[in-house]
C-alpha cells in the first residue's frame, strides 16, 4: 500500500471527532472562523461606508453603500467558480483552501489598518477572492473524508453546516459590539483575528487530510498553461481600464457583478446542454433547472437585503432599546442565523416524516417567494411611524418568515442541483446554483438603492408584490417542470 493510500485510509477510518475523522474538526473550525470573519465584516460594512466621517465612517451616499455591499457579496459567489477551477485544474483543493484562508485574513487586516477607500478596496478584493476559493473547496474536502457509502457522511456534513451557522451568529455579535463601543476598525480587526484562529487550528491537521486533496483532479496540460496566464492578465487589464475610464464605478458595480455572474451561468447552461456527454434525459433536466435558477436569483435578491437595506432600517427605524440598553445596529443580522439553527432540523425532520408525500422542489421554491414577499409587506404598518418606532419583536417576526422561506429553497436547492446535474457536470451544476446566489446578492444592492427611510411604503409594497407575483408564476410552471425533470422531484 502506498503512503498516499494509507493516509487516505487513515483519515477515513478515524473516529476521534465525535465518531468522525479528526480532520473534520479542523475543517469545521476553519469554516466557523471564516464565516465569523465574513459575516462579522459584512455586518458593519454598509454602516462603515455610509456613516459620516465624524462617526468613523466614509460618508458615502447610502444607496451607493448598499450597492457596494451587494456587489461584494455577489463577487464572492463569482469567485467560487475561479476557486473551484484552480483546485481542479492546477493546484488541488487543499492548497487553494489554505492559501485562500491566508488571503481572507490579509483582506481583513487591510480593512482594520488602512484608513479610507484604499483599505476598503484592497480589503474587499482580497476577502472576496479568498472567500470564493475557500467556499469552493471546503465542502469538497469534507466529502473526501468519507467513502460514498459511509453512513457517517450526512452526519458529518451536518456538523460542518453547524460550524457555518455558529460562525454566522458569533461574527456580527462580536464585531457589531466592538464597532458600536470602540470603532469600525476594531470590528474589522476582530474578523482578522477570527480568521487567524481558524488558520492556526486548521494548520495543526493539514497532514491528516486525504491525499487526493493535495493535487488537481483534472490537471491542465503544461502546454496550455500560458492560456490561463494570458486570460488572467487580460482580465486584470480590462478591469483596470473599465475602472479608470469610469465605465465601471461604485454606483453601477452591483449591476456589473450581477451581469457577469448571469453570463457565467448562461455559459454553463449552454455547455451542459450542448455537450455530447449529456444524454436526452439530462438535457431535459438542464432546461428544467433554468426556471428554478431564476427563482433562486429573485429569492436571494430579497433575502440578502438583510446586509444592506434592513441594516440601514435597523439604524434609523427599528427600536433597538432593550430594558434601557441599546442593541448595536448590526445585531439585526444575528436574528436570522439564530432562527436557522433552531428551525433547520425542524424542517429536515418534517421532510423526513413526509417522505414521498412532501411537496416537490418547484413548489417549495414558488412558496419561498410568496412567503418572503408577505414578509416585505409586514414592514408597511410601521413605515410612517417615525424613527426608531418599529418594535424589535416585529422585525424578528418578519425575519422569521425570511428564514422559513430560506429553508424552503436554499438547502433544498443544493440537493436539487446535485440530483438534476448530468453525470459529467456535477460540480458545474452546483457552481451554477451558487451563481444564482451571486446574481441575487448583487441585485440586492441594486434594489437597495431605491430604498428611502423618508418614503418606505412604495418600496416595501412594490418589492413584496413583485415577489408574490413571481412566486405564483413559479407555481404555475410546476407541472411542465416536473414533466421535463423526468421523474425527479
Amino acid at each position: 500500500m502506498s503512503s498516499s493510500t494509507s493516509t487516505t485510509e487513515a483519515a477515513r477510518n478515524d473516529t476521534r471527532f465525535f465518531g468522525h475523522p479528526l480532520p473534520l474538526m479542523q475543517l469545521f473550525s476553519l469554516e466557523l472562523w471564516e464565516r465569523f470573519s465574513y459575516y462579522g465584516m459584512n455586518g458593519i460594512l454598509a454602516l462603515y461606508l455610509y456613516f459620516e466621517v465624524t462617526d468613523g465612517g466614509l460618508g458615502m451616499a447610502q444607496p451607493t453603500a448598499i450597492g457596494i455591499v451587494g456587489a461584494y457579496g455577489g463577487s464572492v459567489f463569482l469567485a467560487t467558480v475561479l476557486g473551484a477551477w484552480l483546485a481542479d485544474r492546477l493546484f488541488g483543493a487543499e492548497k487553494i483552501l489554505f492559501s485562500s484562508a491566508i488571503i481572507i485574513m490579509a483582506g481583513h487586516i487591510c480593512l482594520a489598518l488602512i484608513p479610507g477607500y484604499g483599505g476598503v478596496a484592497a480589503g474587499l478584493i482580497l476577502v472576496a477572492l479568498g472567500s470564493g476559493g475557500l467556499k469552493a473547496n471546503a465542502s469538497a474536502l469534507v466529502g473526501e473524508l468519507y467513502t460514498e457509502k459511509d453512513p457517517r457522511r450526512d452526519a458529518g456534513f451536518t456538523l460542518f453546516y453547524m460550524g457555518v451557522n455558529i460562525g454566522a451568529t458569533l461574527g456580527p455579535l462580536i464585531t457589531g459590539l466592538l464597532q458600536d463601543r470602540i470603532g469600525f476598525h476594531f470590528g474589522f480587526g476582530a474578523a482578522a483575528v477570527g480568521m487567524a484562529l481558524g488558520l492556526i487550528i486548521y494548520t495543526t491537521g493539514r497532514k491528516n487530510l486525504p491525499s487526493e486533496s493535495r493535487g488537481p483532479v483534472n490537471p491542465l496540460p503544461t502546454s496550455r498553461l500560458y492560456l490561463f496566464v494570458l486570460a488572467i492578465v487580460a482580465a486584470v487589464v480590462i478591469i483596470v481600464v473599465l475602472w479608470m475610464t469610469g465605465i465601471v464605478n461604485p454606483d453601477n458595480l452591483d449591476w456589473w457583478i450581477a451581469g457577469i455572474s448571469a453570463g457565467a451561468a448562461a455559459c454553463y447552461f449552454i455547455v451542459m446542454w450542448k455537450s455530447p456527454k449529456t444524454n436526452t434525459d439530462e438535457r431535459s433536466r438542464v432546461l428544467a433547472f433554468i426556471p428554478f435558477f431564476i427563482t433562486c436569483v429573485v429569492f436571494w435578491s430579497l433575502y440578502q437585503q438583510i446586509f444592506g437595506t434592513i441594516t440601514a432600517y435597523s439604524d434609523t427605524q427599528m427600536n433597538r432599546e432593550i430594558f434601557g440598553w441599546v442593541m448595536p445596529i448590526s445585531w439585526v443580522q444575528l436574528i436570522p442565523a439564530v432562527f436557522v439553527i433552531i428551525f433547520a432540523m425542524v424542517f429536515a425532520t418534517m421532510w423526513m416524516k413526509l417522505g414521498t408525500r412532501q411537496i416537490s422542489t418547484p413548489v417549495k421554491a414558488g412558496l419561498s417567494l410568496i412567503l418572503i414577499g408577505i414578509a416585505f409587506f409586514l414592514f408597511i404598518p410601521f413605515s410612517n411611524a417615525g424613527e426608531h418606532a418599529t418594535p424589535l419583536l416585529w422585525v424578528a417576526f418578519i425575519l422569521l418568515l425570511f428564514v422559513f422561506a430560506e429553508l424552503l429553497i436554499s438547502p433544498i436547492g443544493l440537493s436539487f442541483s446535485s440530483k438534476v446535474a448530468p453525470k459529467v457536470f456535477q460540480s458545474q451544476m452546483i457552481a451554477v446554483f451558487y451563481l444564482a446566489s451571486g446574481v441575487g446578492t448583487a441585485l440586492s444592492g441594486v434594489l437597495g438603492g431605491y430604498y428611502s427611510a423618508d418614503n418606505q411604503t412604495p418600496y416595501w409594497s412594490s418589492v413584496g408584490t413583485a415577489s408574490i407575483v413571481l412566486g405564483l408564476l413559479a407555481l404555475t410552471l410546476t407541472k411542465p417542470m416536473l414533466k421535463a425533470l423526468r421523474g425527479i422531484r
